[in-house]
């Protein structure tokens, strides 16, 4: 389906797998919270990425308003419930694009893009046809629809997924879906056909693959576990997966949600479960990671242009 076609999807959205049917190219905002304008916070060189993606010159990041997920423990509330991000044009995206590149960006990282895919596509032509060459990332939550990564077919290098959880109970209590785990499946398994086998440059830049992110919440070790099984069963080394301990409890406290980090012992305890099934592809962060210095300024950095 071309990106013309698919702007027209957006009369009665059914990008994601919500499937709200709510007319974003007519003042609507979809479940996403999004209208039909793509709208953004922040374009910036951004450092806190897996070393392959981040290197030693920085991720070429665009953080998008809106998300598909309504996760009670988000980290970047304000810009994933869309109440901050200025409007832009296809056009201005296009040259952020390259902007970042003329940086010295490794790589463009599109994070939470998902409201936008068929706009960001046709972002990505114009910017390829004027000179972008560098990698480009889907860096998204995982609750993804086929039919719309799709359109991403040609366009995406890599993939930067999360896989949050395994337990639909879980899913539906922490980001409101249900069918996380089903959606999640299918899209990971596009994601990997679209990529194909993991490359890298001279570097060691990922210039191809899947990076498959998944945050341990506390008290939900035997969902993690779940979580990595069916990962590395079904992908096994043909895939990077990244283990993440950085849950920071929400502020207001919420209920139902883990108010106190993730214990240094049980983090141990699934890395070591990870290895144990085999997986050498993988990410372990350090402890300390549990720190608001990690999320950046959403303050319209890069995003509007010079004069």
């Amino acid at each position: 389906m071309s990106t013309n076609s698919i702007l027209s999807c957006l009369s009665s959205c059914s990008l994601c797998p919500r499937e709200c049917h709510i007319d974003r190219q007519n003042g609507g905002l979809g479940g996403c919270g999004c209208s039909d304008k793509i709208k953004a916070s922040r374009a910036a060189l951004h450092m806190w990425e897996e070393p392959c993606i981040s290197g030693t010159r920085g991720s070429g990041a665009i953080f998008f308003s809106g998300c598909n997920l309504h996760c009670l423990y988000c980290q970047n509330e304000s810009i994933s419930q869309g109440k901050s991000g200025k409007e832009i044009s296809i056009q201005r995206l296009s040259d952020i694009f390259l902007e970042l590149q003329e940086q010295g960006a490794h790589n463009i990282n599109l994070v939470t893009p998902t409201p936008y895919i068929p706009q960001i596509a046709k972002s990505l032509i114009h910017a390829k046809n004027h000179g972008l060459f560098i990698p480009v990332i889907s860096n998204c939550g995982g609750y993804e629809s086929v039919s719309a990564l799709q359109i991403w077919d040609g366009l995406i290098d890599i993939y930067l997924p999360d896989f949050k959880y395994f337990d639909p109970r879980l899913s539906a209590q922490m980001s409101g879906v249900s069918d996380y785990f089903e959606k999640a499946s299918l899209a990971l398994a596009e994601m990997v056909r679209q990529t194909g086998e993991l490359a890298f440059s001279k570097e060691g830049m990922l210039k191809k693959g899947v990076i498959v992110r998944h945050l341990m919440l506390p008290g939900h070790l035997f969902d993690t576990r779940k979580v990595l099984t069916y990962l590395c069963q079904t992908y096994g080394n043909a895939i990077y997966i990244s283990l993440m301990n950085q849950y920071t409890p929400p502020t207001p406290k919420r209920a139902c949600v883990p108010d106190h980090p993730l214990r240094e012992d049980h983090y141990e305890k699934m890395t070591t479960y990870l290895m144990d099934l085999g997986q050498e592809n993988a990410y372990i962060q350090e402890s300390g990671t549990v720190s608001e210095s990690f999320i950046p300024a959403f303050d319209l950095t890069g995003i509007l242009p010079k004069n």
